[in-house]
C-alpha cells in the first residue's frame, strides 16, 4: 500500500514508522532534483507563512530552513528570542498563539527546553516543525543523515554505523539512532564513559569505547561536535586529551574500512573531535550533508504543509 503523509508535525523520528521516514527520503529525493536547475524553485508552498522561531542559535538549520522556504516560494517570518516579546516577559505559547491570529500557517521551532515543540503542537493549529528541542531531538539533521548515507551506500538496511562523541547531551545521536534502527541499521555509540553510558544499550545500540575498535568495521563513522556549552570539566580533563583518545585523524582511517564514510552535523571543532585533514579529505561527505539538508527540509515543509487544516 502506498504511503501518505497524514501528519500536520515533525517532531521526532521516535514518532514515525520506517515507511513514513522512507517516504520522506523519497520525497527529498525529488526536491533535491529542484536545485539542480537553471531556476532553483517552485510554488509548492505559494500562499502559504512559515514562522521561523529560532529560541537557540543556529547558523547551517536556520539557513537551510529559510532557503528551503523560498525555494518552495513561501511567504516568511524571522522571529529571534532576543528580539521579541519573550525579552519582555511574554510566554511562548502567548508568543505562539499571537502570531498564529496573524494567520501563518506553520513553525519551524528551535527551542532549549526538550518537548516544548509537543507542548506548542498540541495548543496550535498551525504546522510544527522540530528544528531542535534541546537534548532530545533533530528530526530534520537525522534525516539529511539518512539522505546522505543512502545516497552514498545505495541503502541503509545492514549497514553499521558507528557514532562517536558527545551521545549524552545531542539530540542528533538519538534522532539518528531512533531513524537508523527503524530502517535497520546496526548502531554502535562511541566515546568517553562520561558521555556515553551504558544505558543505550537497552534501546538496541552497542555501546564502546575504545576508538579503534567502533571504527573497524563500520561502514558510516558520524561525529558529533564536543558541546563545550553543555559540559563542564568533569566529562572529561581537556579538549587535547579527547583529541588524543577520540579525534578522527589521518591514522585513525588506516583501522577503517577502504570505503567509509565520515559524517559531522556541524559546526566543527577542528582538531578536537575530528581534524582538518579529515574533515577536508576525500572520505568526508560534511557538506554533501549540507546540501542534503536543504532538500530534506523541503521535502517536510512540503509534506507537512499538506496537512494544516485550519
Amino acid at each position: 500500500m502506498e504511503t501518505v503523509w497524514t501528519r500536520k508535525d515533525l517532531l521526532s523520528l521516535y514518532d514515525l514508522s520506517a515507511d513514513e521516514i522512507i517516504f520522506l527520503l523519497d520525497t527529498a529525493e525529488e526536491f533535491k532534483k529542484v536545485s539542480e536547475r537553471n531556476v532553483k524553485k517552485v510554488p509548492a508552498l505559494r500562499g502559504k507563512t512559515v514562522v521561523n522561531f529560532f529560541v537557540e542559535p543556529s547558523t547551517r538549520t536556520r539557513v537551510s530552513f529559510e532557503l528551503a522556504e523560498q525555494r518552495l516560494s513561501a511567504d516568511i517570518i524571522n522571529v529571534q528570542a532576543s528580539t521579541s516579546s519573550l525579552k519582555k516577559g511574554e510566554t511562548l505559547l502567548d508568543t505562539i498563539k499571537n502570531l498564529e491570529a496573524l494567520q501563518v500557517d506553520l513553525f519551524v521551532m528551535r527551542h532549549a527546553s526538550p518537548g516544548a515543540q509537543y507542548f506548542i503542537a498540541e495548543n496550535t493549529k498551525c504546522g510544527v516543525v522540530n528544528a531542535g528541542d534541546g537534548a532530545h531531538s533533530h528530526p530534520t539533521q537525522a534525516l539529511l543523515d539518512l539522505f546522505t548515507i543512502r545516497e552514498k551506500k545505495g541503502h541503509i538496511d545492514g549497514l553499521k554505523v558507528t557514532i562517536l562523541g558527545d551521545i549524552l547531551h545531542s539530540r542528533v545521536a538519538r534522532s539518528n539512532i531512533w531513524g537508523l534502527l527503524k530502517l535497520g541499521a546496526e548502531v554502535t555509540v562511541a566515546g568517553p564513559p562520561t558521555l556515553v553510558p551504558r544505558e543505550f544499550e537497552s534501546i538496541g545500540v552497542k555501546v564502546c569505547h575504545n576508538l579503534k575498535d567502533a571504527v573497524r568495521d563500520a561502514d558510516v563513522v558520524n561525529v558529533l561536535r564536543i558541546q563545550h556549552e553543555r559540559l563542564n570539566a568533569s566529562f572529561f580533563p581537556s579538549d587535547s586529551e579527547y583529541a588524543s583518545f577520540y579525534g578522527i585523524k589521518p591514522g585513525i582511517l588506516d583501522y577503517m574500512k577502504p570505503d567509509t564514510i565520515i559524517m559531522h552535523p556541524g559546526p566543527i571543532n577542528r582538531d578536537v573531535e575530528i581534524s582538518s585533514a579529515v574533515a577536508d579529505g576525500s572520505r568526508s561527505v560534511i557538506l554533501e550533508q549540507v546540501t542534503n539538508g536543504l532538500a530534506v527540509r523541503m521535502a517536510v515543509l512540503f509534506l507537512v504543509a499538506g496537512c494544516v487544516k485550519k
